[in-house]
């Protein structure tokens, strides 16, 4: 491509719709870069009903690499040590009981709209989220970043939205 070709310029030009949507675009993507600590999770029925599904004190930590890669690990915060010290020598009912309170996932994400990210998974706790796209609408608020399902979803026992509110460590 020359800088004469109209695309280029289009795409980069921040006075045409899409330049100005990939400006923005570009924000957000700068804005997530960083290390981000878990403040709170909720889930929200059509109805009103609020759960916590991991628990009043979840703990958490979401990564943005500047290559392009996020990684969120997300656990409950009661959740009780093993009997044994090694993994490899845990019960499967503790490891199981372990797991039900932790999700964890991994790949590379993409900001594809002035307020949508998409986390595409390709590696997780929960296996049916490989080789799929986890989108998250996206808000900040001072040093807060909040990452929400904009549907309701079938979350809990009830069609819900979620939001996870997470505070910059970096």
């Amino acid at each position: 491509m020359s800088i004469d070709d109209p695309t280029t310029a289009q795409c980069c030009d921040p006075t045409t719709a899409e330049g100005g949507e990939r400006a923005a675009r570009d924000v957000v993507r700068d804005r997530l870069l960083g290390a981000w600590r878990l403040e709170s999770y909720t889930a929200t029925s059509t109805g009103g009903e609020v759960v916590r599904p991991l628990g009043a004190r979840p703990y958490g930590l979401i990564v943005y690499t500047a290559g392009g890669y996020m990684s969120a690990q997300l656990g409950r915060g009661d959740r009780p040590p093993l009997r044994s010290a090694r993994l490899e020598e845990a019960a499967d009912e503790e490891l199981a009981r372990a797991a039900a309170g932790y999700l964890s996932y991994g790949g590379p994400f993409e900001v594809v709209g002035p307020a949508t990210v998409e986390h595409h998974v390709t590696v997780s706790l929960f296996p049916n989220w490989i080789g799929r796209s986890q989108v998250r609408q996206v808000r900040f608020d001072g040093p807060l970043l909040t990452l929400g399902i904009a549907s309701p979803t079938r979350l809990w026992g009830a069609d819900r939205t979620a939001e996870l509110v997470w505070s910059r460590l970096s």
